[in-house]
């Protein structure tokens, strides 16, 4: 029988599935470090090298201004660390997407089992990641500046609209895997663009003409540029440019489902 494909119903099938897509995060959660002698360090471990190099480079190789950053490196470690959290996060559903259903075979042709709780799944793996990093970013933030804005509170906010837009890619991605294998080498290369064609390592104010208007287009520009507001500025987001974000997120989530559920009946044919 054909699963209804309107934003209601994938609500309330998501909901009915809250345990199982639980149990298998923290599966998955579980499972990409057992075996490893430092286990659930390696979490922490990477978003903090990667903001000691990319802080090193960006300070001492390649020197970066940065309005607003009076506290010179420790501060542009803060907002750097921002904007890697949430590529971190985009990239990892990106990445990962096109081997989730070719990953599970049985899953496909032994099993009745929802397909289309694997990206959820990824998601909420990535949003582990994110709050593992985010904790990080919270004790520097208190180590060296003391507690946070308020305005902070916001963040959640912010993060949600990008995680939609994630998982609206997740699902047609982990479709496309099935079909076209080549996806899997090509999204890697995608999340790295990304990571430049976005404000991570540069405010968006130290850009001009059509530049600005390519990183404006970026899917991370207005959450970065938010989440930075929220965090280091001590200012509210930008309420109109989150809603559209949101807007166009959840439409995309939507679509990205239907997409999967109306392409899912061939996985078993192929695999």
């Amino acid at each position: 029988m054909q699963e209804p494909l309107g934003p209601f119903s994938l609500a309330r099938r998501l909901w009915h599935y809250r345990d199982l897509v639980w149990q298998m995060t923290e599966r998955d959660a579980r499972s990409r470090y057992r075996g490893s002698a430092g286990g659930l360090f390696w979490v922490a471990v990477h978003p903090l090298l990667m903001l000691a190099v990319y802080t090193f480079f960006f300070t001492e190789v390649f020197p970066s201004r940065w309005g607003g950053a009076e506290g010179g490196r420790a501060d542009f470690a803060l907002l750097l660390f921002v904007g890697l959290l949430l590529h971190g996060l985009l990239a990892e559903l990106l990445t990962r997407a096109p081997g989730l259903v070719v990953g599970h075979p049985n899953f496909v042709k032994k099993v009745v089992f929802p397909l289309d709780v694997l990206p959820v799944v990824s998601l909420g793996t990535a949003l582990f990641h994110f709050a593992i990093g985010f904790a990080i970013w919270l004790a520097f933030h208190l180590a060296l500046r003391g507690a946070p804005p308020a305005t902070a509170l916001w963040l959640p906010a912010v993060v949600l609209p990008l995680a939609l837009f994630a998982l609206g890619c997740a699902w047609v991605l982990a479709s496309l895997g099935v079909y076209l294998r080549d996806i899997g080498h090509v999204m890697p290369v995608v999340a790295t663009v990304l990571l430049f064609a976005s404000p991570v390592f540069y405010p968006l104010d130290a850009l001009r003409g059509t530049l600005r208007a390519l990183v404006q287009a970026s899917p991370l520009t207005v959450p970065v540029e938010n989440a930075r507001r929220v965090l280091m500025e001590g200012r509210p987001p930008d309420f109109e440019a989150l809603a559209l974000y949101t807007l166009v997120a959840g439409v995309l989530a939507w679509a990205g489902y239907a997409w999967f559920q109306g392409t899912r009946k061939g996985f078993a044919d192929v695999l």
